[in-house]
């Protein structure tokens, strides 16, 4: 029985890839920091699963990392923690650095020592394109990160790749672009838009307020990702792909087929533009090319932008009704 380690296993990514794994007959150690209130919601389906270990740990914390890859020795080590969300990055940025640059350094020089012949997985970001705007990106493109966390994590990848070459390990980097689904954070603009068009329909909430109506993303369906995570660490030869949908829509468009799908009308009646929603520093345009990957992985993403907003729309409504 092959032993994964997943940092951040209590997130969107990381509840999804457990499970997947799990079902791949995997034994699965998930790595999560102690909160002083219960955050173990995405997990609880799999907690008691006999292959499934719920560990403590931290990205600030490098002889957690020794000790657990002591205890355990994996096989593969997917790396998926980090303060996560872009616009909060520039109000506590040390923070953001700190876990993602310096807690990915810390866990590759635990692991280049502990179990070298394990296979690592690096989860790297879109973000790192910034406001460069010749789309759609691809493996090559220049990289000009417009946000903390971004620049967090394009120090993440570059570390990541120099590993990989000095080291000889079998270290991967996925560019993911953006990935959604109903265990998205409730802070997300994707989960905000889905939460308030169920609380809109049921009466219970009568505005939303948004930032940048414009900004154009690359969306797919978390569920998805996970599964290229695996391949990655599957093939012969380590390296690194953009994994996207090699489509864009605009904040407004996902907005729009909430709505429409939630039989609410026209957004604007309920949508106010809140300034504190801006990003100090904007990403206009991100759209991916995932043309290596579909070839090198075989891999395609099944779940299509208006299937994956829906989705969305009617776990949130259900979630809603539980709640009122």
């Amino acid at each position: 029985m092959k032993t994964a380690l997943i940092t951040g296993v209590t997130g969107q990514d990381g509840s999804y890839l457990a499970e997947f794994l799990l079902d791949k007959g995997y034994k699965v150690v998930g790595v999560k920091r102690r909160t002083s209130l219960i955050n173990t919601e995405r997990v609880d389906r799999i907690y008691d699963h006999v292959n499934f270990i719920l560990e403590y740990g931290s990205l600030h914390d490098a002889g957690c990392f020794w000790y657990l890859l002591k205890k355990y020795f994996p096989d593969e080590i997917y790396n998926l923690a980090a303060q996560s969300h872009v616009r909060v990055s520039f109000d506590v940025s040390e923070e953001t650095v700190d876990s993602i640059a310096m807690g990915t350094l810390r866990l590759l020089n635990a692991y280049k020592q502990m179990c070298p012949d394990a296979r690592f997985y690096q989860a790297s970001s879109s973000e790192m394109y910034g406001d460069n705007p010749l789309v759609p990106f691809n493996e090559e493109s220049l990289m000009t990160p417009a946000s903390p966390y971004a620049c967090a994590k394009l120090f993440s990848h570059n570390l990541v790749r120099n590993y990989r070459e000095a080291y000889n390990l079998h270290a991967s980097s996925g560019i993911l672009f953006n990935h959604e689904s109903p265990r998205r954070g409730e802070t997300f603009v994707t989960r905000k838009i889905t939460m308030a068009a169920a609380r809109i329909k049921l009466g219970l909430q009568n505005e939303l307020r948004l930032g940048n109506l414009d900004a154009r993303r690359d969306w797919g369906y978390a569920g998805d990702y996970v599964e290229v995570m695996w391949l990655m660490l599957q093939q012969k030869n380590p390296d690194d792909y953009v994994i996207a949908t090699g489509e864009s829509h605009t904040v407004r468009e996902f907005l729009d087929c909430v709505f429409a799908h939630a039989g609410l009308g026209d957004p604007d009646q309920y949508v106010k533009i809140d300034a504190r929603y801006f990003r100090p520093h904007e990403v206009p345009y991100l759209l991916g090319d995932p043309s290596k990957a579909k070839k090198a992985l075989s891999w395609e993403p099944r779940v299509k932008f208006d299937e994956l907003a829906c989705m969305m729309y009617d776990a949130d409504l259900e979630e809603a009704k539980r709640k009122s």
